[in-house]
């Protein structure tokens, strides 16, 4: 009798032992894409030159996302933000058409077929104020999170502060086990946008919102979604990854925050990069740029303006009564590919996309072909990195004719005006073909946003001239340091630096010296004795260091933006009720005929020695090179490369 008890109990202990092991051996398999800085690139469709895209698009990725989804049985589906501004159809819809409440933002009768899971906030959703955010967000059937903004209750006691926006959420999730088994898991998602929305737009936010620190908030917050039973944290920074040691405040921040515990996976953006992919970031320690992964975390920043989708891999184990993430990697996929000159579609546009805010595109294209005056030559970019350049010139002419005009009958009235303006569009990280090109003849709305494509405000400094010089000692980071004693090739351009980061400053004349190191760090932080910036004058003589200038620029370079000396949003003397590009639009108007030939006011020291000085730029611009540069080739980067003589 002993026996046959002793062998029903160690028979039914076998069988919990071995059912026991077929539920630990079961795992999920959870595919987690992602969209980020689609900046109203919704149809495969380029507003500024007029035409249809291969390389931009909402449109494109919904292919890939629908490829994506199809090859698993468990995925969900995020955006990472800079959704609302970017192309003339999201100004279309805020300032022109002007989106009303109870209506659908086009953003989102596109989104809204796509089933997305949640979204998160981005610094430009800021951009047209608050109001106009809720109004659009109101239309997407799906919810957002961004986990440090806070409403300003004006009482300086940040330990009461609420939350403007769901700082996260946790959403039950059907998923389908290795065993065909249906499982509920917990995945919770937390957003975050960088704390420089402040500066960046402070009139629209100033006394409504405060920002607070990336990491903080992740660790406020990830050890509650915890307690709270999510089984898997999907952190959504829209913040780029620098391996900087950590500061309090900073804007990119993704590289620390995979050092918060708790964080499964990391849909990153903001800085328009690609990961895994970016050397730069592959080269960072702890970083796995084949497994995509970073200090063991999957994670994924795919590009920009639709170009790829973020594809996260998890892979979920049991975990007492939940789950928990077991591995992971991160990868992207690409909408296009290029081969030599051409960019190859790799997917097809989702014609639902384009289909659902075809009224508002036709819309912006009628916007965007008004005219607004006449140009006598053809007005591009070309060479705005190595010599002066007329669509930088006519923004510095526009700027300092609209603040002639603002200053009379003020204080301000009889002090001397400079104005400072950046070519946006110059190759870099946009790529070969991101150029502004306007041929001679007619202009419209659409050529100027091309010469002036953000919608900033218009801001007055007052600043010394030793101040002004900083301002351009930070500028010239955009060149390499040469060597005048080696006579073997030199790139001139720095191309981590950031082409909307080169402002060049009209009213005064000045030369640069780029066989001399950088005075300024990429962070803005003094690291050099020596100037780069020499033979300023104005009006003809030296500058005076200790006179005050007014100096015309926009809200974001006030403001702080680039870390520029002296330019942390302090020295804004006039707070301007109008825009950069309308008052670019509003000069065109008032001249009706322009010739757009810049007046020179600064080039290059004769220093370059032997050197043999090389540059990238458009392939367009071989047919348009003065006979100071000399063409080499293209490059399988689709970039022409030039030879400084």
């Amino acid at each position: 009798m002993k026996s046959r008890l002793f062998l029903k109990t160690s028979i039914a202990s076998f069988m919990a032992i071995t059912m026991a092991g077929a539920v630990q051996s079961q795992t999920i398999n959870l595919r987690v894409l992602e969209t980020t800085d689609i900046h109203m690139n919704l149809v495969d469709y380029d507003y500024y030159g007029d035409k249809q895209s291969n390389t931009v698009g909402l449109s494109r990725v919904a292919s890939l996302i629908t490829q994506a989804r199809s090859e698993v049985k468990n995925s969900v589906l995020v955006d990472n933000g800079d959704l609302l501004q970017g192309t003339p159809l999201g100004d279309y819809m805020a300032k022109g058409r002007v989106l009303r409440f109870g209506e659908i933002h086009p953003a989102y009768k596109a989104m809204n077929l796509l089933n997305y899971d949640v979204g998160n906030i981005g610094n430009h959703e800021f951009n047209f104020g608050l109001d106009f955010l809720a109004k659009s967000l109101h239309g997407a059937n799906f919810p957002y999170v961004s986990s440090n903004v806070y409403a300003d209750d004006g009482d300086d006691n940040p330990d009461n502060d609420q939350p403007y926006f769901q700082p996260y959420i946790i959403k039950d999730k059907k998923l389908i086990d290795s065993e065909g088994n249906e499982q509920i898991v917990k995945v919770g998602y937390i957003g975050f946008t960088p704390p420089q929305i402040m500066n960046w737009d402070k009139d629209n936010l100033t006394g409504k919102v405060i920002a607070k620190d990336i990491v903080a908030s992740a660790k406020k917050y990830v050890p509650e979604m915890k307690s709270k039973g999510a089984d898997v944290v999907i952190a959504i920074p829209h913040s780029g990854m620098y391996n900087n040691p950590h500061k309090i405040g900073e804007e990119h921040a993704s590289y620390h925050l995979a050092k918060v515990e708790g964080i499964d996976a990391i849909l990153f953006g903001h800085s328009h990069r690609v990961f895994p992919g970016d050397k730069t970031i592959g080269a960072y320690e702890g970083v796995d740029n084949e497994k995509g992964t970073v200090f063991g975390i999957p994670a994924t920043m795919p590009g920009f303006w639709g170009s790829h989708l973020g594809v996260i891999d998890l892979i979920l184990e049991p975990n007492g009564e939940g789950w928990k993430v077991q591995d992971g990697t991160g990868s992207v996929r690409a909408i296009y590919r290029r081969e030599g000159r051409d960019k190859l579609p790799l997917v097809e546009a989702d014609e639902r996309i384009n289909e659902a805010v075809r009224h508002e595109h036709e819309g912006t294209l009628e916007y965007m072909r008004r005219k607004v005056g006449v140009t006598t030559s053809d007005i591009n970019s070309f060479f705005a990195l190595v010599q002066d350049d007329p669509s930088i010139q006519i923004v510095n002419n526009a700027q300092i004719w609209y603040a002639k005009n603002i200053v009379r009958g003020t204080s301000y009235d009889n002090m001397p005006i400079l104005s400072a303006a950046a070519p946006f569009k110059a190759g870099g990280r946009g790529g070969a073909d991101y150029f502004t090109d306007v041929p001679k003849g007619d202009i419209a709305l659409k050529n100027v946003s091309d010469l002036y494509i953000y919608p900033n405000d218009l801001k007055v400094v007052q600043l010394t001239g030793a101040q002004v010089v900083e301002w351009l000692e930070r500028s010239a980071g955009q060149f390499n340091q040469i060597d005048p004693g080696s006579s073997t090739k030199q790139a001139l351009i720095n191309s981590t630096y950031p082409t909307y980061n080169f402002d060049v400053l009209d009213g005064i004349e000045y030369k640069i010296d780029v066989t001399q190191p950088n005075r300024y760090d990429d962070k803005g932080g003094l690291i050099a004795a020596n100037h780069r910036i020499k033979n300023v004058t104005y009006m003809g003589e030296p500058i005076d260091l200790k006179q005050d200038f007014l100096v015309v620029t926009n809200n974001y370079r006030a403001g702080g933006g680039g870390k520029f000396p002296s330019l942390d949003g302090s020295t804004v003397v006039i707070h301007a009720p109008d825009k950069n590009r309308d008052v670019v639009a509003n000069y065109l108007l008032s001249q009706n005929t322009i010739d757009p030939k810049e007046d020179q006011n600064w080039s290059f020291s004769d220093t370059f020695g032997k050197a043999e000085v090389s540059f990238k730029t458009s392939p367009k611009a071989r047919a348009v090179a003065p006979d100071s540069m000399k063409f080499v080739d293209v490059g399988e980067d689709g970039f022409a490369e030039f030879i400084l003589n």
